[in-house]
């Protein structure tokens, strides 16, 4: 019976762990493993509707936000968005993808401005607001996909007051979606979105056709507009006002680069030069936003003459779902509900654009900086996690679309502005004065939206913020729960290197820690002296010295790089770069015992100090107490003590 449960507990445990990448299909565990050619992927238009269903989903109740916002002034407010859509954010994102093809985005190209911890806690602040993003995503769009169903005219009675049940069950079925695979999510986007764009197309030509034939709308529209603002000025004036407000409507371009490394490219693509991925999620970008373009500008106008303003309001029959209504009250009940299944379904799987965001975004940073445990490379076991978050977030915000629109338009804001400003400093550092200028514009119009934005709903930055303080939280516990882990990926000996390991294995290979200072002959002679004494050592036992550099400190994982040379014609020297002191010496250790088949020996002297001070000194700056560190590393890299290299302290 035993067997039998560790076989099934085996089994659940390799398929949750199945590859790093799932979404990848084939793709290899490690970036450094990747093929040099044949990406495998999609076509750029198959994982356009994946990143779709998040952005042309926002029809189901952009017009009715817009008509909120704006009023009569619904569709100049659509035009003036559709303009930053196309001037704006589609040429800022455009450059993104060239920039980051591997779906880091704007923030991989921030974090190259920082380095040491303030670079860190910068990408944990972006990663924040992403998670705010892409997470919010998921449930607000499941909320308003419940809503519509609420809502429906045949299910109102059945359903009422069940909503936060329903929005919890959408979640739930979305990330079953994602445990069974990523290719089964594209599929279904693929035929929600080509569903979805038919139906409204048949909507705004019922919409426009009515405009037609009922000419006096138009024209009481156009009176009632005149007698409100006076003159086009003044109109146009308002609409940029208003703008901010309409800010939805330019989510997805995120979430377009975030699953950029899904797009298929050309056989001729390498991890080094990925031309073809990036031409064609140039394409997918391009294509999206014109689709979305003319949807918006259409839909806002047809929406804005053709319903009555109060419908619009809390408790109207428009509310959050004007196209549905337009779809019943033009179309009959019949489509109206075929409508309403097109339009849950997709405002449903809208989560499945911000779940591949996720899923390609925290695992590239987190466990890289050793702010999450292994696993969370896997893309399962991270399903699972970011699923119970959107529980938790459905449950708090009792699944209110209006509750979360702030929070949703902050983190889609700070992540465009991030973007906007990322390639204004990439134009500037390439001398392209022209798109310098340009995207600099650019990144003013969309401060000045995030910052009007935030005024005016401060609770999208508070939700931003207890994310923010979440992620600083939890990747903190885990840096400090990996802090004694072997983090060094691989080790290169140089000839020197390899030769003094070799020669040094005939006898007892044995090294001395030491921190460089002058590196002048009396320094290397104090210093075999002192090891000689403390450990009571004959004379005829030789040494080869270990010196490690601090690098970048903040970083967890990296390879070694290990020099040899000689000194003053006689001392033998090992030079190597590093984040951690203690890592370095131990994998140094690890691999010249595995190379030469002995058991190396290391001596260190006890670091003066508290024993705290030092430990934060090597948690922050890779130092600090070495010689007790460096052993805690080996033995958790290696159990059996017979083959653990010997660590002595004088």
């Amino acid at each position: 019976m035993a067997t039998t449960t560790d076989t099934r507990g085996g089994r659940l445990r390799a398929w949750m762990l199945e590859g790093l990448s799932d979404m990848g299909k084939g793709r290899p565990s490690r970036p450094q493993e990747a093929p040099e050619t044949g990406h495998q992927g999609q076509r750029w238009y198959r994982v356009m509707c994946l990143t779709g269903v998040d952005y042309f989903s926002t029809l189901g109740y952009q017009p009715g936000i817009a008509a909120l916002a704006a009023g009569l002034l619904s569709p100049v407010a659509t035009i003036v968005l559709v303009i930053v859509t196309l001037a704006g954010a589609l040429p800022v994102y455009r450059r993104v993808s060239e920039e980051s093809p591997r779906g880091e985005g704007s923030i991989a190209m921030l974090s190259r401005l920082l380095s040491f911890w303030k670079g860190k806690l910068f990408v944990l602040t972006l990663l924040g607001f992403a998670a705010t993003d892409f997470l919010i995503t998921i449930t607000l769009s499941a909320a308003d996909a419940s809503t519509h169903l609420v809502e429906n005219p045949h299910l109102e009675s059945a359903l009422q007051d069940k909503q936060v049940l329903i929005t919890l069950l959408l979640v739930a079925l979305l990330g079953a979606v994602f445990l069974k695979g990523f290719l089964e999510a594209i599929g279904v986007a693929v035929a929600l979105v080509a569903v979805y764009l038919a139906l409204n197309v048949v909507v705004v030509i019922s919409g426009l056709w009515h405009v037609i034939t009922e000419g006096h709308v138009v024209t009481d529209w156009t009176e009632a507009l005149t007698a409100e603002h006076g003159n086009i000025f003044v109109m146009i004036g308002v609409a940029l006002i208003v703008f901010p407000k309409l800010a939805l409507g330019l989510s997805g371009f995120e979430t377009g680069v975030a699953v950029m490394p899904h797009v298929k490219g050309d056989q001729q693509d390498t991890e080094a030069s990925p031309t073809g991925r990036i031409r064609d999620t140039k394409k997918l970008l391009t294509t999206a936003a014109l689709i979305m373009s003319v949807f918006l500008i259409f839909t806002s106008f047809i929406t804005t003459v053709l319903i009555p303003h109060q419908e619009f309001e809390p408790g109207g029959k428009a509310n959050g779902r004007a196209l549905a209504y337009l779809a019943h009250e033009y179309l009959g009940n019949t489509f109206g509900t075929v409508y309403d299944v097109s339009t849950i379904c997709i405002l449903w799987f809208a989560g499945a654009s911000a779940m591949a965001g996720l899923l390609n975004l925290m695992p590239r940073y987190l466990p890289k900086y050793g702010m999450a445990p292994h696993w969370a490379r896997a893309v399962r076991p991270m399903v699972i996690v970011f699923t119970l978050v959107a529980f938790l977030v459905t449950w708090i915000f009792d699944a209110d679309v209006d509750a979360q629109g702030g929070a949703y338009a902050t983190g889609v804001l700070v992540l465009i502005c991030s973007a906007a400003i990322a390639v204004t400093i990439s134009a500037r550092k390439a001398g392209q004065r022209g798109w310098s200028i340009g995207f600099g514009v650019i990144s003013a119009v969309f401060l000045y939206t995030t910052v009007v934005n935030i005024i005016e709903r401060p609770d999208g930055v508070k939700i931003g913020a207890c994310f923010i303080a979440g992620i600083m939280l939890v990747s903190l516990l885990s840096r400090l729960g990996r802090a004694f882990e072997l983090r060094v990926t691989h080790v290169e000996l140089d000839q020197m290197a390899e030769r003094f390991i070799q020669d040094i294995s005939r006898r007892t290979p044995r090294f001395i820690a030491n921190e460089p200072d002058q590196r002048d002959i009396t320094e290397y002679r104090e210093k075999i002296e002192q090891i000689r004494a403390d450990n009571d050592l004959p004379t005829t036992e030789d040494f080869v010295f270990v010196e490690v550099t601090i690098t970048d400190p903040s970083e967890f994982e990296a390879g070694l790089t290990v020099r040899g040379e000689v000194l003053h014609d006689r001392y033998r020297v090992l030079t190597v770069e590093s984040s951690s002191v203690p890592n370095a010496l131990a994998a140094l250790l690890l691999h010249a015992r595995d190379l030469t088949g002995t058991h190396p020996h290391i001596y260190f002297e006890w670091t003066e100090g508290n024993p705290f001070a030092n430990f934060l000194r090597f948690f922050l700056f890779g130092q600090g107490e070495i010689a007790p560190v460096t052993r805690e590393v080996l033995r958790e890299a290696e159990p059996d003590r017979d083959r653990r290299p010997r660590v002595h302290v004088g």
